[in-house]
């Protein structure tokens, strides 16, 4: 299966919106495979398609593999319905390399959206799903954890992601 390429902070098309998907055809249905692969390679926990690219409202995700009986879900075109609670998580992001940071998020949620096939899904979750899903969500909407930390973190990060770029160029 195609692995494809992860776009790094600050890749303008990670800070932009996803369009909604009007049509689940066969190359939908291959972007979801190579998004899965994607994300399976890289390891991580889910993956939204700016992330790769693709500028649609499509996330995998697998919060299953952690405990060794990998899951895959996806959901096409999701929204956030419903919040309640809080958390704090260290979350990093596949974007965002060598980085991570506390970040404070619901606790619950409820994701609204359809599976591959196009069936609506209904989905109610708590704990790392629903971090998961939250992240996952923010990317959609041209956002990083990045946008949720402290000006003075994100700043601390950003200054040392300029320095290892001139190094790397030097």
């Amino acid at each position: 299966m195609t692995v494809l390429p992860i776009r790094l902070y600050p890749d303008p098309v990670l800070l932009t919106p996803a369009r909604e998907i009007s049509d689940i055809n066969g190359e939908l249905q291959t972007l979801i495979d190579a998004m899965a692969a994607t994300m399976y390679h890289a390891p991580g926990l889910g993956l939204a398609a700016n992330q790769v690219g693709e500028l649609k409202r499509l996330i995998v995700f697998d919060v299953d593999q952690r405990e060794g009986s990998p899951r895959l879900q996806v959901l096409i075109n999701p929204v956030l319905t419903a919040q309640e609670g809080e958390i704090v998580y260290n979350e990093g992001c596949l974007s965002v390399k060598d980085f991570s940071a506390e970040v404070r998020r619901a606790a619950r949620v409820c994701v609204e959206g359809f599976d591959r096939e196009g069936r609506p899904v209904c989905l109610e979750a708590e704990g790392l799903l629903a971090i998961v899903l939250q992240h996952e969500l923010d990317h959609l909407e041209g956002r990083l954890f990045l946008d949720r930390i402290s000006r003075l973190k994100k700043n601390l990060y950003i200054r040392r992601l300029k320095k290892q770029q001139r190094e790397a160029t030097a």
